[in-house]
């Protein structure tokens, strides 16, 4: 007698399981199998944080064994461990690398992009990867299955209809969160926006323009912790930007350059390896001080024509030679290390009037005066650099919130001394004259920054340089339970970088008064060390609860999306 018998290939344990610790059983017995749908609606009925971290990492390193990438990246999205999560994207991006390229020399559709861009785009997780019903696959007659199932030709005429529409329904997802309005306090959390940009890189991918941009924020008002989130949030006005004709990303209503992603990552690490010291500065170099004395010597034995006056200040320029432009605490080649020098150039030329101030900031040049009788300055290097002016740290009492108060950026001046070998000697003082400037620069920096958006980008290296700075001193990042995965030293996080200067043409201008020759040069550079500022003296208890008021009103929305990372 033949019995028959029925074979199953579905897992011994079903949707039955009465344990928590069996429902993960289930889950990762689904997973093996590669039924990823019952997968995910066993994982949905657990609740214990770390059970269900275990769920979709069973479930992303099966999808990962079946070639799913993109699908396992999305699933380790839900991982809320950074470690675990981090842990698979690397793996992920690993597999990724080793998927081999396609063969023939013909060219071929890139399928998995345009993939990627519908999967991501419309509804994510209603995807098959993710336990949803759609399911979308390249074919060569140029179709693809919707979300909802539906399948849709793709022709030549509709090619950019279709990329329309996946544009379209991503604009309809921003409608709550639109970029494009002005936002009084935008916040941006920290830990969030990490998630997102890993993800990103776990499958190849760049940062978008909005993360790359900080959501628009142009300045920062509060540091926000959220402990019981596992939230650090930046928190400040914001709006839409464009790129204006020197390629800073700009505020469209202020002007003021936005914040920048590659920035805050360059400092972060810079606060943790290096105690948040960097600057740089701009100097002459002995033996072009010493050929520049000689030079003087050489030329004042007769009275100098007016008309001579630029051929004689460009042989002075020549003999100075080219300044040494040196970088020290972050890479010259990162943007936070260009933004530095560029600044400081400005500054002396500004100082040297070779640009144009603002009301109330003559060059030192101009400030100049002889009386009847009298000798003009001696031609000592004028030393002028940048270096923080931050007046207190308001903090709540919990110690969960921070506003940076103050100008943020000063500058400081020295009169240094020329011995006859062109050694520069400091003097630790500096002339009132000097002074004066470096004073008129510091009460007039904003107006400045308007006129010239390269000092509003240095406030916003200061700002955020102290900003990391907390986060370190403060073990903010250890409060949140955040690892930096992603943004901290060892990181996958690639800063953009571009050719670092090592030089600069002399910084110096002569003018006449009374057929006397008035004659400077400049050094200096730019110097931030924010031990001082961040002193225990320097933290300052909100009395009036402000502060509180907007950390509350500022935390993370219960409608916020699954990779939301701003919010207003």
């Amino acid at each position: 007698m033949l019995s028959t018998y029925s074979i199953s290939l579905r897992p011994a344990l079903g949707d039955d399981a009465s344990t928590p610790q069996a429902t993960l059983e289930s889950v990762e017995s689904y997973s093996r199998v590669g039924e990823f749908t019952r997968a995910f609606e066993q994982i949905n009925k657990i609740e214990d944080p770390k059970l269900r971290d275990q769920g979709h990492t069973a479930i992303a390193r099966s999808q990962m064994k079946a070639g799913l990438i993109r699908a396992a990246v999305e699933t380790s999205s839900y991982i809320e461990d950074d470690m675990q999560r981090s842990d698979l994207l690397n793996a992920a991006s690993e597999a990724r690398s080793k998927v081999p390229a396609g063969r023939g020399g013909g060219i071929t559709p890139d399928f998995d992009q345009l993939i990627d861009l519908i999967t991501t785009t419309v509804d994510p997780e209603s995807w098959e990867e993710l336990g949803g019903p759609g399911s979308v696959a390249p074919f060569s007659t140029g179709v693809y299955v919707d979300s909802q199932g539906t399948l849709h030709r793709v022709t030549q005429q509709t090619q950019d209809s279709l990329l329309t529409k996946i544009h379209d329904a991503s604009k309809v997802a921003m409608a709550e969160q639109d970029l494009a309005n002005e936002s009084a306090l935008r916040k941006v959390s920290l830990t969030r926006l990490e998630k997102e940009t890993q993800l990103l890189w776990a499958v190849g991918r760049v940062p978008t323009d909005e993360m790359s941009n900080l959501a628009g924020i142009y300045e920062i008002k509060y540091l926000l912790v959220y402990p019981e989130q596992g939230e650090v949030v930046l928190a400040g006005p914001a709006g839409p930007w464009k790129v204006d004709g020197e390629g800073r990303h700009v505020n469209i209503a202020t002007g003021r350059p936005v914040l920048q992603l590659d920035d805050l990552v360059v400092l972060m690490r810079n606060a943790m390896e290096e105690k948040g010291k960097f600057g740089c500065s701009i100097t002459p170099t002995q033996a072009g001080l010493k050929a520049a004395q000689e030079y003087i010597t050489q030329t004042s034995q007769k009275p100098l024509h007016p008309r001579q006056r630029d051929s004689w200040l460009e042989g002075l320029r020549t003999a100075v030679g080219r300044q040494d432009i040196t970088v020290h605490g972050v890479s010259p080649d990162t943007r936070v290390g260009q933004v530095i020098v560029e600044a400081d150039y400005h500054m002396k030329r500004v100082g040297m009037g070779l640009e144009d101030g603002t009301a109330g900031v003559p060059s030192y040049l101009e400030m100049v005066t002889i009386p009847p009788g009298g000798s003009p300055p001696p031609m000592d290097v004028l030393r002028w650099w940048f270096a923080l002016d931050y007046r207190s740290v308001n903090v709540t009492e919990e110690r969960n919130a921070f506003e940076l108060a103050g100008p943020g950026v000063q500058v400081l001046s020295e009169n240094e001394l020329l011995d006859e070998q062109g050694q520069r000697v400091h003097t630790n003082t500096s002339s009132t004259l000097n002074e004066t400037f470096a004073h008129n620069f510091s009460q007039h920096y904003d107006k400045l920054s308007a006129k010239y958006p390269i000092y509003a980008e240095m406030k916003n290296i200061f700002d955020m340089a102290m900003i990391c700075s907390l986060i370190e001193k403060e073990r903010l990042a250890d409060v949140a339970h955040w690892n930096m995965t992603h943004f901290g030293p060892k990181g996958g996080y690639e800063v953009a970088t571009s050719s670092a200067p090592t030089d600069v043409d002399s910084i110096m201008n002569m003018r006449v008064i009374n057929n006397k020759h008035i004659i400077a040069g400049v050094s200096g550079g730019v110097y931030f060390d924010p031990a001082k500022a961040l002193a225990d003296d320097q933290l300052k208890v909100d009395d009036y609860g402000l502060m509180k008021s907007d950390r509350k009103a500022s935390t993370l929305p219960k409608t916020i999306k699954h990779h939301g990372w701003w919010w207003d």
